[in-house]
């Protein structure tokens, strides 16, 4: 099976027409085999303090575990989201999503905002407002692992995937399992058919999701930063929270880019 794979760092023209053409990319390698455990053993504990059953997502894990924060402007993935979006964004939320051993299958959607559809926005195309960078923390090297199916091409669709293949959770015979091994990083844009496989493993799947979106779209996983956390991070992860000053609102003028270290 093909797959779009991306280096680490800055996002080149080959890379920017593979996620237009297919609308995701993979990353190998991003983290290293004590990073993942680190990660993995961080994503345990958030979903025990939240008490998570079954399939658990879990919000702001960054806040509390450094592993997790560590992930959120990570040289390796970072430049991608600046090639794509230039040098105004925000991190709109960091999920942590488990799916229990012998997981089913998910079904099939597109990402956006239940309040708003995503396609009032734009014609003929949704446009790019969540960015996801996905961090695998279990092995998913082999399909039914708990992997993510993409259909390829789909977030430039002006037909809608049939009703019939969501209710039922079907098939595509253009569905596309990502096999990667854990420590690598998927970034798909937001208007992709995905769903997450089936998981036939005695163990339960961990990954690391953050979403960058343009600055004026509101967080979804939090009401407001957390004061504790802004005082004790970086600069550029505080501008990545959106905590910076607007000259003129709502965003009638520029404001200072985040502190890039370029």
């Amino acid at each position: 099976m093909m797959n779009p794979i991306a280096s680490h760092g800055a996002l080149t023209d080959t890379e920017r027409f593979m996620f237009e053409s297919w609308g995701y990319l993979v990353i190998p390698d991003v983290l290293g085999e004590d990073e993942v455990r680190e990660c993995l053993e961080a994503s345990v504990r958030i979903h025990q303090a939240a008490k998570t059953e079954g399939f658990g997502q879990v919000g702001r894990g960054y806040e509390s575990e450094a592993a997790l924060e560590r992930l959120m402007d990570h040289p390796a993935v970072l430049p991608k989201i600046r090639g794509l979006y230039g040098d105004r964004f925000i991190m709109q939320s960091g999920w942590n999503t488990k799916q229990p051993a012998f997981g089913g299958m998910g079904g099939w959607h597109q990402d956006g905002s239940g309040a708003y559809d995503f396609k009032k926005l734009s014609f003929p195309y949704i446009p790019l407002l969540q960015l996801r960078a996905s961090f695998l923390l279990t092995d998913q090297t082999q399909p039914r692992m708990g992997n993510m199916e993409l259909v390829p091409g789909s977030h430039r669709s002006q037909v809608a995937m049939p009703d019939s293949i969501r209710k039922e959770k079907g098939d595509l015979p253009i569905g596309h399992v990502i096999c990667a091994k854990a420590g690598s990083v998927l970034l798909f844009h937001n208007a992709v058919w995905h769903r997450t496989f089936a998981h036939d493993g005695d163990y339960d799947r961990y990954t690391m999701h953050y979403i960058y979106s343009p600055p004026w779209v509101k967080p979804s996983d939090r009401l407001q930063n957390s004061q504790s956390f802004l005082e004790r991070t970086t600069p550029l992860r505080r501008a990545l929270m959106g905590e910076f000053t607007r000259p003129d609102a709502p965003y009638g003028a520029n404001y200072e880019a985040p502190p890039f270290e370029d």
